[in-house]
């Protein structure tokens, strides 16, 4: 149900690579599927929260979808495999594991586990 004022939609630069080589990196290291609105638009359903790192150090350049996975070590090899850049190997943060990638279009993720 949307709501007003609420987190409802993430739309990510796909101008570091084609949108077919993005789609297919997506659908093989994590099963999404797309749907195309013209040749310059792909829409994707894949849940959404979010939060603010307020640590300066800590704190991402610009903003960073994170995904989960239960298993993290496989993720990460089906990331590599699918042709993503591991940019932080797995590390340890309070509430869980993650790390972090960069995709085919040069946006960078992370995929974390508890």
């Amino acid at each position: 149900m949307k709501q007003d004022g609420k987190l409802d939609y993430l739309e990510m630069p796909a101008t570091g690579g084609t949108l077919d080589r993005l789609k297919a990196f997506y659908s093989s290291a994590f099963a999404w599927s797309f749907t195309d609105y013209g040749p310059t638009y792909s829409a994707f359903a894949e849940g959404l929260d979010g939060g603010f790192q307020a640590e300066a150090e800590e704190a991402p350049a610009k903003p960073l979808p994170v995904l989960y996975s239960r298993d993290l070590e496989k993720t990460l090899r089906a990331v590599e495999s699918a042709g993503g850049a591991i940019v932080k190997p797995i590390f340890s943060f309070p509430g869980g594991r993650r790390f972090h990638f960069v995709d085919p279009a040069g946006n960078e993720l992370a995929v974390w586990s508890e």
